[in-house]
C-alpha cells in the first residue's frame, strides 16, 4: 500500500549562516552610510528648538511689558550663547552646535558681545534680528540653513522664519 502524498506540504527551510552574515554585512554598510545624515538632521532640530525657545522668551518679555506697564528686556550674550529675560534669574544656554548672530540697536549694546532687545508697555520694542545657524557655518552668511528671529520695532511682533 502506498501512503497518500500531500502536494501542499513542503519541507521546512531555513537560512544558512552565510546568508545571515551577508544580510548583517549589508545592513551594517547601510547604517554607516546613513549615520552622517541623521547627525545633520539632529543639528537642524536643535537649531529649530533653540529658535523657538528664544522666540518664546522674547514673546514673554513683550507680554510682561504690556501687562506690568513697565519695560522688559531679553539680554543676549553672543560670546557665551546665553540669554535671559531681565526679571528672571535663570540664564538659558543655546546648544554648542548653534552659532548665534545678533543685530540690535546701538543703544542696547551693554559691552563686548552683550545686548538687549527691549519691549515697552505700548507693545513696541527696540527691535532686532537674531540668526541661528549650525556652529560650523557662520550665522552671518546667507549660505546654508538657518533660522532668523525678527523683532519689529514698531509693533514688537516676534517672527521666526527658516531660511
Amino acid at each position: 500500500m502506498s501512503s497518500p502524498t500531500h502536494p501542499h506540504l513542503h519541507p521546512l527551510r531555513g537560512f544558512t549562516l552565510i546568508e545571515l552574515m551577508v544580510v548583517l554585512l549589508i545592513m551594517g554598510m547601510a547604517a554607516a552610510l546613513l549615520a552622517p545624515r541623521f547627525g545633520s538632521a539632529l543639528t537642524g532640530l536643535e537649531i529649530k528648538g533653540a529658535s523657538r525657545d528664544l522666540a518664546s522668551a522674547l514673546r514673554y518679555a513683550r507680554g510682561r511689558a504690556i501687562a506690568s506697564g513697565s519695560p522688559s528686556a531679553v539680554l543676549i550674550d553672543v560670546n557665551t550663547r546665553e540669554y535671559w529675560v531681565a526679571d528672571r534669574p535663570r540664564a538659558y544656554r543655546l546648544p554648542s552646535s548653534v552659532a548665534l548672530n545678533l543685530l540690535a540697536g546701538h543703544r542696547e549694546w551693554q559691552g563686548e558681545g552683550r545686548a538687549a532687545i527691549r519691549f515697552y508697555p505700548d507693545g513696541s520694542a527696540s527691535g532686532g534680528q537674531i540668526r541661528l545657524a549650525p556652529a560650523g557655518q557662520s550665522a552671518q552668511g546667507d549660505s546654508g540653513h538657518h533660522y532668523q528671529i525678527d523683532v519689529h520695532w514698531l509693533t514688537g511682533r516676534v517672527r521666526v522664519s527658516a531660511n
